[in-house]
């Protein structure tokens, strides 16, 4: 799925043109990723839960050298399935 195909469906739903579904698109995923900056959890009913976690700084190889190399901490966004979206894949 793309920005573009969000921004496709909207329009077709909404009968609007393509610019203003593009925008619409664009603050739609402005507005999860702000949820998530602020809250750390995002929820849509029927569908999943976006969540932030953190992960530790650990070691790891280059794959292309072999050589040990150190990761820094972070963050990444998981996701998991509603049991209604489960139903229905």
């Amino acid at each position: 799925m793309s920005k573009a195909f969000i921004a496709r469906v909207i329009q077709e739903s909404a009968e609007i043109t393509g610019v203003a579904a593009q925008h619409t698109a664009n603050e739609l995923i402005a507005a999860i990723v702000g949820e998530l900056k602020r809250n750390g959890k995002f929820t849509l009913p029927n569908f999943g839960t976006f969540t932030v976690r953190k992960t530790k700084a650990r070691k790891a190889l280059n794959p292309r050298t072999g050589e040990p190399i150190r990761v820094k901490a972070g963050k990444t966004v998981r996701f998991k399935a509603a049991p209604a979206l489960k139903k229905l894949v």
